[in-house]
């Protein structure tokens, strides 16, 4: 009799689990927002850099029975339409681009844009504006030309009424620093190293000194690189380097970004 009562009282547990598992990839049926704004949600906008495209969500795809074809570079691209926007049932889940979305950073999804990108968008409406790095693929709905992270919808104002006329504009930076902003013609060199300022890269930082030191001998014996680290606020910082210069760094950096340092950037020292 005691052993039959656990059994039932086992089943039950397994029940009421399984009935409140989630279900699918997407468990929320219905996208929604937190219900307050909560403190960890950015409004610092994307900072354009140079990027590599990934070549995997550079391929034709199709969906809903439409054909998608990315386009080869997203300099001089302009676009108006319908932005939306996507929230907690889409958090937590791979994006496009092999990333984790994370709707409390500036990020968006575009249909065809290369990933990564950026792009400023306006709110027609209010004139506000937030850049943001394109780093999925959507919203396959007519009309609709961007996808939006909460934390961007937040920003431009548009969290009530879902949807906001905008107008949008690739910014893109080559390997040389060089910039251009949507069909503008203007061309805006990026500031350059000063007079004596070497460029590292930054790879790591941990707050046991042990772990840094171990990654650093690590990756100095892989890529014949110098390096040191550096102490700031309570963490260690690795950076590799000095690098030759700015275009060394940026190839340099681009290797890093595809053998699992994707965090990787540079920093300038005197």
């Amino acid at each position: 009799m005691v052993k039959s009562t656990r059994l039932l009282g086992l089943l039950i547990i397994l029940v009421i689990v399984s009935g409140c598992a989630p279900k699918g990839r997407y468990y929320q049926k219905q996208d929604s927002a937190p219900n307050e704004v909560p403190q960890k949600v950015t409004t610092q906008d994307a900072i354009a850099t140079y990027q590599t495209y990934a070549p995997a969500n550079m391929r034709p795809y199709t969906i809903r029975g439409i054909r998608y074809r990315p386009l080869n570079t997203g300099k001089g691209f302009s676009d108006k339409g319908h932005a939306s926007w996507y929230g907690q049932k889409f958090h937590g889940h791979l994006t496009s681009n092999g990333e984790i979305y994370d709707m409390y950073k500036m990020s968006a999804a575009h249909k065809t844009l290369p990933l990564p990108s950026f792009v400023r968008v306006t709110n027609l409406k209010n004139s506000k504006q937030v850049v943001v790095r394109v780093n999925d693929r959507g919203p396959f709905y007519e009309g609709r030309v961007i996808d939006l992270s909460y934390a961007a919808a937040l920003k431009l104002d548009m969290l009530e009424t879902g949807v906001a006329e905008v107008k949008i504009d690739v910014i893109h930076v080559d390997r040389a620093g060089v910039i251009t902003e949507g069909r503008n013609p203007t061309i805006i060199k990026k500031s350059s190293i000063k007079v004596n300022q070497q460029v590292f890269i930054q790879v790591a930082a941990f707050q046991n000194k042990k772990e840094i030191d171990n990654l650093a001998k690590g990756l100095k014996s892989l890529y014949q690189r110098p390096y040191l680290t550096r102490f700031e606020e309570g963490i260690y910082k690795l950076h590799l380097g000095p690098m030759i210069g700015e275009q060394d760094a940026n190839t340099f950096l681009n290797e890093l970004k595809s053998n699992d340092y994707p965090d990787a950037y540079k920093v300038y020292f005197d």
